[in-house]
């Protein structure tokens, strides 16, 4: 698979993952986690970081630039992210800032990344007022899809994944919520997401036009409730899992969504054993504070990209903070 991008193209491989390490350049530099480095190990100079969202934060990102730089980098060697999403979008943005731009190398080991957040290259940090604030577009060199790599992940790590695999069903293709392999992603799920993010990020690489908003389906509300929970509640799948539920909601009652539509979304995630209800330690007014610093807004209202039905999604831009506290508060 290739995916095109304004500067030229790079490749998505599927292979096993030991055969992902072992094609990396001598004079690659890897940034992963002590999950995951427990399970793999290169001989290339190695940055192993604390596994969590609270890791994608500024202090660590000049870390690893920091590590780059005093260990002997140079702007010519490529930067690898061996992790999940927090890893790929910190390495990615330390590539795209250490010596104004270094390649990059995504090696996703979570469904979530793989499906979603190593492809289309954004990457970033979060900042103590919201996430994902501080970033830029850095396309990868390359990406190396190995779903080989999903076994040793923990049960609700899956899960975590799977309400990003579940959200291409609602937003684009519905026959993916019929997928044989949702209980047990495999090559040909990934493959059909990956496939499906692509033809949006290249319609709209830079956000743009809105198609690309498309994919954060559920992320304006659970976004919100990560940074309200210090992103130490639910993981980022988990919340965004309860985001989808309640922007349906916002749907409806804007007379966007179909009616019922939200009982579907709800019931579909509940039978993959998602959550769908806001947690109980985070309160109306602390999510709208968080959205109020949503990169999606471009004006005084909030932005939200909400259904028109199921498989098809639009952006809003025109939301008042009013009609979602309706929502958050029923």
């Amino acid at each position: 698979m290739i995916v095109t991008h304004r500067n030229g193209q790079y490749p998505v491989h599927f292979a096993k993952i030991e055969v992902a390490l072992g094609q990396l350049p001598a004079n690659a530099w890897i940034i992963t986690d002590s999950n995951v480095h427990r399970h793999y190990t290169v001989d290339r100079p190695t940055l192993v970081l604390t596994p969590g969202e609270a890791t994608k934060s500024p202090e660590h990102y000049l870390d690893a630039v920091n590590w780059l730089v005093e260990s002997g980098a140079t702007r010519h060697d490529p930067v690898v992210a061996l992790g999940g999403g927090v890893i790929g979008d910190l390495a990615g943005f330390a590539a795209a800032t250490a010596f104004r731009g270094m390649p990059f190398i995504q090696i996703p080991t979570s469904l979530l990344a793989m499906v979603d957040s190593s492809v289309g290259g954004k990457v970033g940090i979060d900042l103590p007022t919201g996430k994902n604030l501080l970033g830029a577009f850095k396309a990868p060199e390359s990406v190396w899809i190995c779903p080989d790599a999903l076994h040793t992940l923990p049960k609700n790590h899956v899960k975590n994944g799977l309400a990003e695999v579940l959200k291409y069903g609602f937003i684009l293709d519905p026959e993916i919520l019929d997928h044989g392999e949702l209980m047990q992603p495999g090559q040909d799920l990934i493959r059909r997401c990956i496939e499906l993010k692509q033809a949006v990020v290249e319609d709209d690489e830079f956000e743009t036009t809105g198609r690309r908003a498309v994919l954060n389906f559920g992320h304006t509300i659970g976004h919100a409730i990560e940074h309200a929970q210090e992103y130490a509640g639910l993981l980022h799948g988990e919340a965004i899992s309860v985001g989808m539920v309640y922007e349906t909601c916002l749907g409806e009652n804007l007379g966007i969504s179909p009616k019922g539509l939200a009982e579907t979304i709800k019931t579909t995630l509940e039978h993959h054993g998602l959550p769908t209800e806001l947690p109980r330690n985070v309160t109306p007014s602390q999510l709208i504070a968080s959205m109020r610093t949503d990169k999606k807004r471009s004006g005084p209202h909030l932005a939200f990209s909400l259904l028109l039905g199921l498989g098809t999604c639009k952006l809003f831009t025109d939301v008042l903070e009013s009609d979602v506290l309706a929502v958050l508060h029923d």
